[in-house]
């Protein structure tokens, strides 16, 4: 089974708290603390990345509010097959949401 697909996770301008959609999504963000985006590509995430800006199948969040990727938090795991991918990106997203992040995944 091929390892080609990636988590990725796009720090987000606190501009997106004003969206009450994603507020209603993190009851528990703790103040101060960054907001993400994570996803999964079968792309490079700088691609991927470029992609959600340019409005290619983007995350509207993304394209609004995307500032950079994040890899700190995504490097260590890539690249992997895609059920694992699948699962990693939901695990991420509990991680930061737990660590108080505003997180937000398609």
């Amino acid at each position: 089974m091929s390892r080609h697909h990636n988590v990725y996770v796009v720090e987000l301008s606190r501009d997106v708290l004003l969206e009450h959609k994603f507020r209603k999504n993190n009851p528990d963000y703790v103040s101060g603390k960054p907001c993400v985006y994570v996803g999964m590509t079968g792309l490079d995430p700088d691609v991927r990345f470029d992609k959600h800006k340019a409005g290619i199948q983007a995350n509207a969040y993304v394209q609004k509010y995307g500032l950079r990727l994040l890899p700190d938090l995504y490097e260590g795991f890539n690249p992997m097959r895609y059920e694992d991918a699948v699962d990693k990106e939901i695990e991420i997203g509990i991680d930061l949401r737990s660590a108080g992040f505003g997180v937000w995944q398609a």
